[in-house]
């Protein structure tokens, strides 16, 4: 196989990167290992803000990223369907040191070109969030923050790039790449060698690794461990604003923040780990994550029994402390874009312009297309938007959208067909694209259900279903065969 650019990962950064340059007229390849777009840790799994860019040191790459990347998602969430809402952020002080700490903030996020920044206190704050902690003494208030679903942004990016061009090859492992005189000339994989004239490293948390494969070693990253709780929707009024206590050297702090979906989240902890792929969570963690949260909204800690899911997500810290977005004279063609840690999500879309100019710099010539498809129609989710209207007329061309599936979410038959054909092949893929799973019961009733859906539409086992595909079967065998002493291993 032979393609000009190819862009090794399928998260936020190279789905974002992907559809910027179908905006072009080149071929673009994009691969991912896992068995889907968002699949990887650091896209799916965090706490889905749209910073406003007074966190990060001024001068660094990131921070100028975060602000040009938040001014973007407006655009760009109107253009693919992209749930966001812009509901603006507090950090919160408890007492003059950590005031002190708020005008540091103001002064660094100003630096950063980040507009109306201001410092509330008294009557104010508590009109703007009446359950915050009552000793709270003041606020950073950035209302150009927002939220938005981290995993259904990477999907859109991902159907618009393809609709305008863009080869996705996923479950394709990069295992080595292939210089020769010193320029980039393929990249080899478990299914085969695609030859490139050049590669974009945005593999998130392998991203050394495959930087290690060019030869270039000049970062590592460590996987920074977050987690996190979800509470159900019935809490959402309790907050208004994404709340921030004051940051510690080496994380933002654990945030209470609502969802574009209606519910709370809570976390994350900071931890670094070694392992790569250790997602799991642990007792400490969630316990830690509950007393950052009741101390910013106290009455949390009554509502446990709100709490529907708890999950880890891990970060791509690099050693460099800062994003890594550059191109090399040798090997010549070879451009890193890694060490994508928060705000890796709201610089996403400046980070896919910025990868444009370095190719433009490197002599890929770049011509716009005259008929590139800026718009991608979402999914119909007539139940979910509570649009009686539309589910009638929907339920008119298609009965498959009167058979709700998942009550939680009032996710019916009709969209879990949608997700399929638009390339869902597991549980993971039709929640990310539906929600159905996402509930109060997290699929307990509408798993059966949709196992046997995605067995009949892609025509195999109800057995060979996966939740993330590779060996994460959801049935190991059926019941007559524990009866008949004959299970499957």
């Amino acid at each position: 196989m032979k393609t000009t650019v190819l862009i090794i990962g399928g998260g936020i950064a190279g789905t974002a990167i992907a559809r910027e340059l179908s905006k072009y007229d080149v071929d673009v390849t994009l691969v991912e290992k896992e068995k889907d777009i968002a699949f990887g840790g650091p896209t799916k799994a965090n706490t889905a803000i749209i910073h406003a860019g007074y966190d990060d040191k001024p001068g660094t790459t990131a921070a100028k990223l975060c602000r040009r990347g938040n001014a973007k998602w407006g655009r760009l969430s109107s253009e693919l369907s992209i749930p966001f809402r812009r509901i603006g952020s507090l950090v919160i002080a408890f007492n003059d040191d950590e005031i002190s700490v708020l005008y540091e903030l103001m002064k660094r996020g100003e630096a950063n070109g980040v507009q109306d920044l201001r410092i509330i206190m008294g009557r104010e704050l508590f009109e703007m969030e009446p359950n915050l902690n009552r000793k709270a003494a003041a606020g950073l208030y950035a209302p150009s923050a927002g939220v938005t679903s981290p995993y259904e942004a990477a999907i859109a990016l991902a159907e618009n790039a393809r609709m305008n061009g863009v080869s996705f090859l996923l479950e394709t492992e990069a295992t080595g790449i292939i210089i020769k005189n010193g320029k980039v000339k393929a990249v080899q994989t478990n299914r085969g060698t695609i030859h490139t004239r050049y590669i974009i490293n945005a593999a998130g948390l392998f991203a050394d690794e495959v930087s290690a494969m060019a030869g270039i070693e000049e970062f590592k990253i460590t996987p920074r461990k977050g987690e996190y709780v979800i509470y159900d929707k019935n809490l959402r009024s309790l907050v208004n604003h994404i709340l921030f206590p004051i940051p510690s050297p080496i994380s933002k702090g654990i945030t209470v923040t609502p969802t574009v979906d209606g519910n709370l989240i809570a976390g994350p902890t900071a931890h670094d780990i070694e392992d790569k792929r250790d997602a799991s969570t642990t007792f400490e963690g969630i316990e830690e994550v509950l007393r950052g949260a009741c101390k910013l909204v106290p009455c949390l800690s009554a509502r446990r029994d709100a709490i529907i899911s708890s999950f880890s997500g891990l970060r791509p810290q690099p050693s460099t402390g800062d994003f890594i977005i550059k191109s090399y004279e040798e090997p010549y063609g070879f451009i890193n874009v890694s060490g994508i840690k928060s705000p890796g999500l709201t610089s996403a879309p400046a980070i896919a312009e910025m990868v444009v100019e370095i190719l433009r710099a490197e002599g890929l010539r770049l011509e716009m297309k005259s008929d590139f498809k800026p718009y991608r129609r979402p999914i119909e989710h007539p139940f979910r938007d509570f649009n009686p209207a539309k589910a009638e007329a929907l339920i008119d061309q298609d009965r498959s959208y009167g058979h709700v599936v998942c009550r939680c979410e009032h996710v019916s038959e009709g969209e879990i067909l949608e997700a399929i054909r638009r390339g869902a092949t597991t549980l993971d893929g039709v929640k990310y694209r539906t929600r159905a799973g996402m509930g109060r019961c997290q699929g307990g009733f509408c798993t059966p259900h949709i196992i046997k859906i995605l067995a009949r539409e892609l025509g195999i086992p109800v057995e060979d279903v996966t939740k993330k595909g590779g060996d994460s079967k959801v049935l190991l065998y059926r019941a007559k065969h524990l009866l008949i002493g004959d299970e499957k291993e």
